[in-house]
């Protein structure tokens, strides 16, 4: 079966690579002319590590990511508030990863080209339009560099394409622009010592908006030396479902020492945190509307052309690798292609909508907005549920994750693959 997988970021390579495991002939393509280790870090939970694990890929992700211990909230102040562990120290099977978002992307581009060969992946393809029949499915492409129109025959088409994915476009003409809650993110990366006890996510703030964020995603080369540190401010200074600037402008040394001059974390210096910052970018926080289907024939969606959704949790990135997984796994039980996206479809989409609207009421970090509101510490046992409230809607929890039955395709599988 041929599968033409459109966007060839973290969504789309995972995507082909779990196709490719599981016995399809997949071909990825991706309109940015290069993939380069661009961006800032991300956080891999220990339900996609599962997964990566699964594909092969457990010492690959080890040797450029760091597994985090705990995850502590502090208020405004920095005075804690609620911890808890995380990975491995909280009984998963399977660690929780922080690591550069460039260095995963290049690490799944490089098992793609080894695995599936160097003519899978096509760059400065500019995804166009699609056209489908019973037995097919046509995708229309132009070469940016040429200005060629190029066409890809299918059995399948699958978008990977992001947050403004021209295959949703086409399945949803009328949706319209994506939904932003009027805050911005200052993203950077910086050399810097280790925070607290160097295993640590901390947060401190409140609501969306009032919020810092920081996490180590290397460690540094020799003892006593400097980590890269990932850190995140949210500001608000927009009105919410305004169409938002997409700019990803940079921020100057100076503006970020100002939105952070506010704030006073005893665990930080955050002037010398904005100083050794090689670049600060602002982003707007955006997301979709849930969707009441992803799949239309031979056509379906995947990641962030899914399901977009506020960076709250830590569950973007993950839940389109467990995405991935599933697809492959659904198309290998099923003889016709329109109805294993259906299953794939019917899987997955009811958990990561529930995660979307989640996330808009601010996920787990609703632990931090209670405590503001509180006024300090959460009664005991209010933030234990709010935590868990959430991990179980985003099928997170331990005995989930470590207890269900594994999406891999055996290689004697008696499917359509076999």
């Amino acid at each position: 079966m041929k599968i033409s997988v459109v966007g060839g970021g973290i969504a789309g390579l995972t995507c082909a690579l779990s196709l490719h495991a599981a016995g399809f002939r997949p071909r990825v393509s991706e309109a940015a002319r290069a993939i380069e280790a661009v961006g800032v870090g991300i956080n891999l939970l220990p339900h996609a590590v599962r997964e990566l694990t699964e594909l092969g890929l457990a010492e690959e992700l080890a040797s450029i990511a760091l597994p985090p211990h705990r995850l502590i909230y502090h208020d405004r102040s920095g005075v804690p508030v609620w911890e808890e562990p995380l990975g491995t120290a909280a009984g998963y099977h399977w660690p929780q990863y922080s690591v550069h978002r460039g260095r995963l992307h290049l690490m799944l581009l490089a098992a793609v080209r080894e695995r599936l060969g160097p003519h899978s992946l096509h760059t400065g393809r500019l995804f166009r339009r699609f056209e489908q029949t019973e037995t097919d499915v046509r995708a229309h492409f132009v070469d940016r560099a040429t200005g060629t129109p190029i066409t890809e025959d299918a059995d399948v088409l699958v978008g990977s394409d992001g947050i403004d994915s021209a295959v949703r476009a086409q399945l949803y003409p009328n949706e319209g622009p994506s939904h932003w809650n009027g805050v911005h993110m200052w993203r950077g990366i910086a050399r810097y010592p280790h925070m607290l006890d160097g295993h640590s996510i901390v947060v401190a703030g409140g609501t969306p908006g009032a919020k810092f964020v920081a996490y180590p995603i290397e460690d540094p080369a020799a003892e006593g030396g400097e980590a890269l540190m990932n850190w995140v401010l949210e500001v608000r200074h927009g009105r919410p479902n305004r169409p938002p600037p997409r700019t990803n402008r940079r921020i100057t040394p100076t503006e970020a020492r100002t939105g952070l001059a506010d704030w006073n974390l005893p665990w930080v210096d955050l002037n010398r945190l904005a100083e050794h910052s090689s670049a600060v970018f602002e982003y707007p926080m955006l997301d979709r509307d849930p969707l009441p289907r992803w799949s239309f024939g031979r056509v379906t969606l995947l990641g962030d052309a899914a399901h977009p959704m506020f960076p709250m949790g830590m569950n973007g990135g993950s839940q389109s690798i467990v995405d991935a997984r599933v697809l492959a796994w659904c198309l290998t039980r099923e003889h016709d292609p329109a109805t294993a996206l259906l299953r794939y479809d019917s899987i997955r989409r009811p958990t990561v909508n529930a995660v979307v609207l989640a996330n808009r009421n601010s996920g787990p970090e609703e632990v931090i907005a209670r405590a503001e509101d509180h006024g300090g510490v959460l009664p005991s046992g209010r933030a234990e549920s709010i935590a868990d409230r959430y991990k179980h809607l985003s099928q997170g929890t331990v005995e989930q994750v470590n207890t269900h039955p594994s999406w891999t395709v055996p290689s004697d599988a008696d499917g359509p693959t076999g």
